[in-house]
């Protein structure tokens, strides 16, 4: 990449693609564009290949998509498998047609089998069956994945993908019925000492273990990528530690300082037993993370004291 590049972010209000502009801006890349949902539906092929025409982009970061928890992936499963492949498939042939130099495609971890050996490497994707509650998502995601190496191996196309593990921190989302675990964790217990209440209640049995990822984690990350990684086949990135959701809601209450119990409703479902990538392609690479969990609740924390009061 060059300073000059002109460079899209495709999802740039989101969690991931603003931590993504945060990390170029700082990087001295200025010529960054960016379109909202409602300026260009990238659902819409037409529209999609309008604004390729018109911008015409060097460098392409896919980082749009339907995204939500478990609640809301079993909910909206139309919507999750529909919405995700016409994304990134509109944006993917459009960086084809008009010869985007460098695509990078921002997936899931939830790609990988239910019960899959841990940790996770690259190649046990499509080894076994996937979680229910997010499989359209988790198709749509593999999909993404399968079009940046087949325009790769036909046309010789410069796209790579990277597989992030759970993510959390600045711009997340906190919607009480469809956000991720660490941030409705956060919400829930934030208000539980706001209005004093006895408890908070978990989905699930706390047992299932996770990894998560600071976003400013992830951008290092990726700009780490689009400098350094030209090959086909995706590249996990994670921290290599995972604790389980029990621990994470005691660390959380911990830097809260609530005094309530924690509950578990063990009628919901936990989804994957432990989900923890083995990062070992990208260290190798060069690349490790650099943000603990601890400071990361830390600082994520207090930007949510400061979204519910402003």
């Amino acid at each position: 990449m060059e300073l000059t590049d002109k460079i899209y972010i495709a999802g740039h209000r989101g969690m991931v693609g603003s931590g993504l502009e945060r990390k170029l801006l700082a990087s001295g890349y200025s010529n960054i564009i960016k379109r909202s949902s409602k300026e260009l539906d990238l659902r819409n092929q037409e529209a999609v290949n309008k604004f390729f025409d018109l911008e015409k982009p060097d460098i392409v970061i896919l980082a749009a998509a339907k995204v939500g928890g478990i609640h809301a992936n079993n909910t909206y499963r139309a919507e999750f498998v529909y919405d995700n492949l016409m994304m990134e498939a509109n944006i993917i042939h459009a960086a084809y047609l008009y010869k985007v130099k460098k695509l990078l495609f921002l997936g899931s971890s939830c790609i990988y089998p239910k019960l899959a050996p841990q940790p996770l490497k690259e190649e046990y994707l499509l080894s076994g069956y996937l979680e229910p509650t997010n499989q359209p998502y988790a198709i749509a995601k593999i999909a993404g994945i399968e079009l940046c190496d087949s325009y790769r191996a036909q046309y010789g196309c410069n796209y790579i993908s990277a597989m992030p593990t759970n993510l959390y921190g600045t711009n997340d989302n906190y919607h009480p019925e469809n956000s991720h675990v660490l941030p409705a964790l956060i919400r829930r217990i934030v208000l539980a000492k706001k209005n004093n209440e006895p408890n908070v209640t978990i989905w699930g049995s706390g047992t299932p273990r996770r990894e998560f990822l600071h976003v400013d984690d992830l951008a290092n990350a990726c700009y780490f990528l689009l400098q350094n990684y030209n090959e086909q086949g995706f590249v996990n990135i994670g921290c290599g530690k995972d604790v389980s959701i029990k621990e994470l809601a005691e660390l959380i209450v911990s830097e809260v300082g609530y005094e309530g119990q924690l509950l578990f409703d063990t009628t919901k479902p936990d989804g994957t037993p432990r989900k923890l990538l083995d990062t070992s392609k990208i260290n190798i690479l060069g690349w490790q993370n650099k943000i603990s969990l601890s400071n990361g609740l830390r600082s994520t924390i207090h930007e949510y004291y400061n979204l519910i009061i402003s």
